[in-house]
């Protein structure tokens, strides 16, 4: 039995990794969110990032939603849900969005250098000639929107453990007159 404690204190050892801890879950930090904010940036493990940004009007009324998700070389990240919604903050779902493009590409490659997938993945892989890989969702929500409202992606599946995403707040800005990010 001594000649195995040894060897069972490596595995022991190499077993204790750093522990993931999120950063806040709700963007909003102040119950009238009033502070704008141009885009917001949540961490999830293995370096792997899902950053949003301040939305742009849209027509109808409605708002477009950048989301990008960075993935280092030799990671892969799985959707739980193909269903990206807004809802009332903290409260019921109101409308799913329409995806309007979504592009993957190497960050090492030329900007111009793109593709185009035609539908939502299931699975994103970072490709390994480049030392990440993003991937851009362009997402609408159309029609007359609330004054304030959520924004939740999909949770994530990473090396088979599942991890929620960082609610994103939106609200409409008088000053501005537009639709904005806010903390």
């Amino acid at each position: 039995m001594r000649r195995y404690a040894p060897l069972a204190l490596i595995f022991a050892l190499s077993a204790c990794g750093e522990k993931y801890t999120p950063a806040s879950l709700y963007q909003a930090t102040t119950p009238d969110c009033k502070n704008w904010a141009e885009e917001s940036r949540f961490d999830l493990p293995k370096g792997i990032a899902v950053i949003a940004t301040a939305p742009t009007a849209l027509p109808d009324g409605g708002v477009e939603i950048g989301l990008v998700y960075m993935l280092p070389r030799n990671t892969m990240a799985q959707f739980t849900s193909r269903a990206f919604k807004i809802s009332q903050p903290k409260g019921a779902p109101l409308q799913t969005a329409e995806i309007a493009s979504i592009y993957q590409r190497g960050t090492s490659a030329r900007p111009e250098i793109v593709e185009v997938i035609k539908e939502m993945p299931v699975l994103m892989a970072a490709v390994a000639t480049s030392d990440a890989t993003q991937f851009r969702f362009r997402l609408q929500f159309k029609g007359k929107l609330p004054e304030r409202f959520d924004f939740t992606p999909p949770d994530m599946v990473i090396n088979r453990d599942r991890y929620p995403v960082r609610t994103f707040t939106y609200r409409y800005f008088d000053d501005r007159k537009a639709y904005g990010m806010c903390t």
